[in-house]
C-alpha cells in the first residue's frame, strides 16, 4: 500500500487515468465494426477474404493516422490533440448509425474509425510525460491496458445488433466517449512540452534508428496480433465452430478480456527482469500454442489456447513499451506513433491473412500455422538483437537489458 501511494503521489494520476479512459473508449471504438462484423457478413453476404477485409479496414485507418498523431501530440501537447481526436472520432459513429447502406459505405466508416485507433499515439505519450522514468513500465502499461476497451465492443455490441440493429450499436457507442470527452477536458493535465522549432523533417529523425525499426517489428506481432486476433474471432468462430452471433462476441471477450488487463503486468515484470528478457520467453509461447491452435481442435480445446495466446500477446505489449520511453525520452510522441502504426498494420495484415488462406485452401489451418512461424521469426529476431547489439551498446542500460 505505501508503494501505491507513493506511486499515485510520484506524478499526476488523473492524467494518466484520463488517458486511460480515452484510450479505453476510443478503442471500444475501433473495435466496433469487428464486434459487428458477424451481422454484417450476413447481411451483404461476404467471402471469407471479404470478412478479412472488411474488419481489417479500421486497423488500416488507425496504422495511416497514427504516426501524424504522435508528430502532432510531440508539437502541440497530447491534451489538444487528444480533446480534437475525440470529436473526430464521434463522426463515425454517427455515420454508422444512421447510414452504412453499402459496403462502399461500411468500408469509408471503417476507414474513418482509425481515428479512434490512433489514439494510442497519444494517449501512451501524456500519461508517460505525467510519471518519472522509475515507473515508466507500470505507467505505460496501465495507459495501455486501455486496449480492454475491445471486450466493451465484443461483449455489448453483438446482443444490441441482435435487439435493436447493428446501426443502434453506432449510436449507442456515442454516449460513453461523451462522457470520456467531459472528464478529459476537465482532469487530463497538459504535458509539459517545449516548442524545439523543429521541421517536420527533424521530427521524423528519431524512426530511422535501429531500434525503433525492431520495436516497430515486435509490436506488430504482439500488438498487431491481438488486435487482428480479437477483430476476427468473431468470424472465426462463427464460421468454424457454427456459433451464433451474440455467443461468438462472448467466446471472443473470454479470449481478450485476460490479456486486456496484463498489458501492466507485463511492464512490472519487464521493469524487474529486463524488457528483452520477458518478451522472448512471450513470443516462444505464443509460436507453440499457435502450432497448437493450427491443429483447429474442438471449441472446448481451442478457447483455452486463444486465452492464453492473447494473454501472451497482451504481456508482450507491455513489454515492448517498457523499453520504447527509456530509449527515446524526447521524441516519446513520434516514435509512439511510428511503433503503434506497425502494430495497427500488424493488425490488419493477420485478419487478411486468415481469410485470405481460407479462400485459398479451405481451412483456417493454414494461417494460424504461418502466423506461428511469424512470431517465431520475431523470437529470433528479438534474441539476436538483445545478445549481439543491445548487449554491446552504450545505451545498454536505457533498454532495460540487465537481467537479459
Amino acid at each position: 500500500m505505501k508503494k501505491f501511494k507513493e506511486f499515485l503521489s510520484a506524478g499526476h494520476f488523473p492524467t494518466l487515468l484520463s488517458s486511460f479512459l480515452y484510450f479505453d473508449f476510443s478503442f471500444m471504438v475501433w473495435m466496433l465494426l469487428a464486434a459487428l462484423g458477424v451481422f454484417l457478413a450476413e447481411e451483404f453476404k461476404l467471402s471469407p477474404a471479404q470478412k478479412g477485409l472488411m474488419v481489417s479496414i479500421p486497423l488500416l485507418g488507425g496504422t495511416l493516422l497514427r504516426i501524424p498523431m504522435g508528430l502532432l501530440s510531440d508539437r502541440f501537447g497530447s491534451r489538444k490533440v487528444a480533446l480534437i481526436g475525440m470529436l473526430v472520432t464521434m463522426v463515425p459513429l454517427v455515420l454508422g448509425w444512421q447510414f452504412g447502406n453499402s459496403m462502399t459505405e461500411v468500408y469509408a466508416i471503417g476507414l474513418l474509425l482509425g481515428v479512434a485507433g490512433s489514439s494510442f499515439a497519444v494517449a501512451l505519450p501524456l500519461a508517460s510525460r505525467s510519471y518519472p522514468a522509475k515507473y515508466q513500465g507500470l505507467v505505460m502499461g496501465i495507459a495501455g491496458a486501455g486496449n480492454s476497451g475491445s471486450v466493451f465492443a465484443t461483449l455489448f455490441a453483438p446482443d444490441i445488433a441482435r435487439s435493436f440493429g447493428w446501426h443502434a450499436a453506432f449510436g449507442l457507442a456515442l454516449i460513453p466517449m461523451s462522457l470520456v470527452f467531459i472528464f478529459f477536458f476537465f482532469f487530463a493535465k497538459e504535458d509539459e512540452i517545449k516548442p524545439s522549432g523543429k521541421t517536420i523533417l527533424e521530427y521524423l529523425a528519431p524512426i530511422k534508428s535501429g531500434d525503433a525499426l525492431v520495436f516497430s517489428f515486435l509490436y506488430s506481432i504482439t500488438f498487431g496480433g491481438f488486435v487482428g486476433l480479437a477483430s476476427f474471432l468473431p468470424m472465426f468462430y462463427y464460421d468454424q465452430y457454427g456459433a451464433d452471433k451474440v455467443t461468438t462476441g462472448l467466446y471472443t471477450t473470454y479470449c481478450i478480456i485476460g490479456a486486456s488487463m496484463v498489458r501492466p503486468f507485463g511492464g512490472y515484470l519487464s521493469d524487474r527482469f529486463g524488457g528483452a528478457s520477458v518478451l522472448i520467453v512471450v513470443l516462444i509461447a505464443a509460436s507453440l500454442i499457435l502450432f497448437g491452435i493450427s491443429t483447429l481442435p474442438a471449441l472446448g480445446v481451442i478457447l483455452p489456447l486463444f486465452v492464453l495466446l492473447m494473454l501472451c500477446l497482451g504481456l508482450g505489449n507491455g513489454s515492448v513499451f517498457q523499453l520504447v520511453p527509456s530509449r527515446f525520452k524526447k521524441d516519446i510522441g513520434i516514435i509512439t506513433g511510428f511503433v503503434g502504426a506497425f502494430g495497427g498494420f500488424g493488425g490488419f495484415l493477420v485478419p487478411n491473412l486468415l481469410g485470405s488462406l481460407k479462400s485459398a485452401w479451405g481451412t483456417y489451418a493454414a494461417g494460424f500455422t504461418a502466423l506461428a512461424f511469424i512470431v517465431l521469426v520475431a523470437a529470433a529476431v528479438l534474441y539476436g538483437t538483445n545478445f549481439y547489439v543491445w548487449s554491446k551498446s552504450p545505451d545498454e542500460a536505457d533498454l532495460g537489458m540487465e537481467s537479459a
